[in-house]
């Protein structure tokens, strides 16, 4: 089993994505997170319904967090649409 820490701890200055509680998704550059799951990320971008904005430096509560996508899977785009029934 893959464990959330670990796969935050080998995401580090790397991008990842993010699923969120209400749909959006944030890509960024993990910066930094806690045991909690609490993350920082840099060089943000939100999307929502494909509305696509810049944000920059974002903290994140870990607990609004659905899906981490790491760097290295970003060819797998999540599909936020299908969550949303």
């Amino acid at each position: 089993m893959v464990m959330p820490l670990n796969v935050l701890e080998k995401s580090i200055n790397k991008r990842v994505q993010l699923l969120l509680k209400d749909n959006r998704i944030l890509e960024g550059k993990l910066v930094g997170y806690d045991d909690y799951m609490n993350m920082v990320l840099e060089d943000t971008e939100e999307t929502k319904e494909d509305n696509v904005r810049r944000v920059g430096t974002v903290v994140l509560r870990g607990n609004n967090v659905v899906t981490i996508v790491p760097s290295e899977r970003r060819g797998q785009k999540i599909d936020n649409r299908a969550l949303a029934s």
